[in-house]
């Protein structure tokens, strides 16, 4: 009778204890491991995202491109649209389809240009196509962690693609588009076709092929 009440020993009790300590720390591990997974996941998703909406915004302005030149707040005649490394902004363009759906005295043509600020795609846009020195743009960060910024243009439809119109031909682009400033009087055109390269952390090298309207 006296060995039915006999209790845990200290070594029982220890051996119960430590069991239930490596038991919680693999759960706390594995709920951790399932919470940084999912956050990372949801990180990830979201700069997809934030990705594909600046695209789009590109997509948008450069399909919607019209050849009206503009001149700047220091007087300097820009062409419809212009860029590359040469340019003043990376790309700069004039674009139709500004709704004014509350009737405001502008035109629906509006000049917007792109660059990078640091690690950032910047978007600006200014309210007026013939600038002043009083005309400030609306700037908006479109991409965060872009390393580098690449354009190439293309003058003539019928030199984009080779072997039965399979492959692009890289061999006739121009890494800018910019009118001949030994040219007074020579006018800019817009392109054919321009291709846009963007250089994202963590991503790599994404690149997109734009056919322009024609005039």
């Amino acid at each position: 009778m006296r060995g039915l009440h006999r209790g845990f020993t200290l070594i029982e009790v220890l051996i119960a204890m430590a069991i239930t300590a490596v038991i919680a720390v693999l759960a706390y591990v594995s709920l951790s491991t399932v919470i940084v997974g999912v956050d990372s996941v949801r990180e990830e998703a979201q700069r997809i995202n934030t990705m594909n909406r600046a695209f789009q915004v590109l997509a948008r302005d450069i399909r919607q491109v019209v050849d009206r030149p503009i001149f700047d707040e220091f007087g300097t005649r820009e062409a419809g649209l212009e860029g590359g490394p040469l340019a003043r902004q990376m790309l700069a363009l004039t674009r139709a389809g500004w709704h004014n759906t509350v009737g405001l005295p502008r035109s629906t043509l509006q000049r917007v240009a792109y660059y990078l600020e640091e690690d950032r795609l910047v978007r600006a846009s200014w309210s007026v196509l013939d600038r002043s020195g009083s005309s400030e743009p609306r700037e908006i960060t479109l991409l965060e962690g872009v390393e580098s910024f690449d354009l190439q243009f293309l003058d003539d439809i019928s030199a984009l693609r080779i072997n039965r119109d399979i492959d692009i031909d890289r061999r006739l682009w121009r890494e800018n588009w910019l009118a001949d400033t030994s040219q007074p009087e020579a006018v800019m055109t817009l392109p054919a076709a321009l291709i846009l390269r963007l250089d994202i952390e963590g991503w790599g090298q994404i690149e997109r092929l734009y056919v322009l309207p024609p005039l």
